[in-house]
């Protein structure tokens, strides 16, 4: 079979850390090769050293039968490369078709004069679009599409050009079990017709589906390579973390006699996204919420925290109403939200991490808007210090640019945000999308730790061993309403379905 890339011996370092130690990797033509390992353990930095964005220190990179000591994007996609990073890069302001030929726009000449070839584009478009089961119009805008449908467009951009490997980072963090299967289809496609795919997931059931090997990073060193048809869970979770992962569901019995510390009472949304949505939440509970992508527990999350207009309800917090029509009100009475678009709504791009954990805080705290003469820096250094160590945020320094981090560290500084504000009310939206199995169950031990500490803990996750694992309590979200309520004890994933899709 042949070999379409290898890596030998590749090191990168940055200033104050060593992200690759003699590293080595090579993929096939028509084989999976997934690549494991917990965030900041250098999946990413390889892959964009495959993708030619960084050049490595040290090491050598075949491609197509030749020897280099770095690559170029340029070089990289001559020789059949693309990638697809799991911070999505498409385009909001441009149509779908547009996104797919960025860089590339076909062109016919029309009286002598080059023009754009929207026959072909159109045509094109709609072909890829079928592979990877998008049913939108190719002239749609990106921006007005779900993060699922936009996670769709990166894989069909990729297959609208003559890729020889696809690196796909976390391609089915987005999407629901039918799309999972149809893009699992599509790379059954894709390997018959010999191309090689580097496939980087967190979730550990999909590895003997779509893999044929398995590698495995930690703390940037090569530990190993396994067949992934039959490698158990176990091993492959031992070879990244080193210890074993509890999976234990949470005792909701003390949680049923406790004080309420929020409630909402027929709530609904102008929009009609949320519609006549009432709940109680207990003191030391973690309340999960589940259903379909599309059902609308998002859009109730943003409505709570004012980032949604609504039209009628109330909602109270520790026994007292409060009035919230924008987020700057839901912060300063004490609410947060991890968003699941970290990368568009969760952070700061242009601050340090220390400078994103403190500005919460510091919005909380002033009563003026702020101003840089407002800013505290020795309280925003603590911070960083603080959260740093406490959440175990890999990184050279607090000083650093938050968009140096691997995800899983940036929710990390998302999260020590709200956790530095003292925020009465937590909601988690997606809280461990494209997080590695290690950091997963730390930010768990986080969130149980906060309701024990008096918090209230609002969950919404599409993954439902997460939910059972988590939660006290499981709402069943359907299309803009609750359908139904489950006790952890009585909640199983084939109930809580029937529910969602009955």
């Amino acid at each position: 079979m042949e070999t379409l890339v290898a890596v030998k011996d590749i090191v990168k370092r940055f200033p104050g850390t060593v992200a690759l130690h003699n590293v080595s990797f090579d993929v096939k033509a028509g084989e999976v090769h997934v690549l494991l390992g917990e965030n900041g353990a250098g999946k990413s930095t390889l892959m964009k050293i495959l993708g030619g964005i960084y050049e490595p220190s040290s090491g050598t990179i075949t491609l197509g039968g030749t020897e280099y000591d770095k690559l170029t994007p340029t070089l990289s996609a001559e020789h059949g490369v693309r990638v697809i990073y799991q911070e999505l890069s498409v385009i909001d302001y441009l149509s779908v078709e547009e996104n797919l030929f960025v860089g590339k726009i076909p062109t016919v000449r029309l009286l002598g004069v080059p023009v754009v070839d929207r026959k072909f584009m159109n045509a094109k478009a709609r072909e890829v679009l079928a592979r990877v089961g998008l049913r939108r119009d190719p002239r749609t805008l990106v921006g007005d599409l779900s993060i699922s449908e936009k996670q769709q467009v990166e894989i069909a951009k990729a297959l609208a050009s003559d890729a020889r490997l696809i690196i796909m980072d976390e391609p089915t963090s987005s999407l629901t079990d039918e799309e999972v299967g149809h893009l699992f289809t599509v790379i059954s496609e894709l390997k018959r017709a010999g191309v090689g795919i580097v496939y980087i997931s967190h979730k550990l059931k999909e590895i003997p589906i779509v893999g044929d090997r398995v590698s495995v990073l930690k703390d940037g060193k090569y530990v190993g390579t396994y067949d992934a048809k039959t490698t158990s869970t176990e091993r492959l979770v031992s070879s990244m973390v080193g210890r074993d992962i509890e999976h234990t569901r949470p005792d909701s019995t003390a949680v049923e006699r406790a004080k309420v510390v929020f409630s909402v009472s027929k709530l609904s949304s102008k929009d009609g996204r949320v519609r006549d949505v009432s709940f109680e939440l207990h003191r030391g509970e973690i309340l999960g919420f589940a259903g379909l992508i599309g059902s609308g527990r998002s859009e109730l999350m943003e409505t709570i925290f004012g980032v949604r207009a609504r039209s009628a309800g109330e909602l109270f917090l520790n026994g007292q109403a409060i009035h919230i029509t924008s987020p700057y009100q839901a912060v300063k009475r004490g609410l947060a939200f991890v968003t699941e678009d970290r990368r568009n709504t969760g952070f700061f791009h242009n601050f340090s991490i220390e400078e994103n954990i403190s500005i919460v805080p510091f919005l909380r705290d002033t009563k003026r808007a702020l101003s840089l003469g407002l800013l505290d820096r020795a309280k925003e250094k603590r911070f960083g210090r603080e959260y740093r160590e406490r959440l175990r945020i890999r990184c050279s320094s607090t000083a650093q640019n938050i968009t140096e981090l691997s995800g899983g560290n940036q929710q990390k500084a998302i999260i020590s945000k709200w956790l530095a504000a003292g925020c009465d009310l937590m909601i988690f939206d997606e809280p461990t999308r494209g997080i590695d199995i290690g950091a997963k169950s730390e930010i768990y031990q986080i969130m149980r730790e906060l309701a024990k500490a008096g918090k209230g803990i609002l969950m919404v996750s599409s993954e439902l061993p997460e939910l059972l694992g988590v939660c006290d309590r499981i709402v069943v979200y359907k299309e803009g309403r609750i359908a139904s309520i489950f006790d952890n004890r009585d909640a199983t994933e084939e109930n809580i379905m029937h529910v969602a899709t009955s």
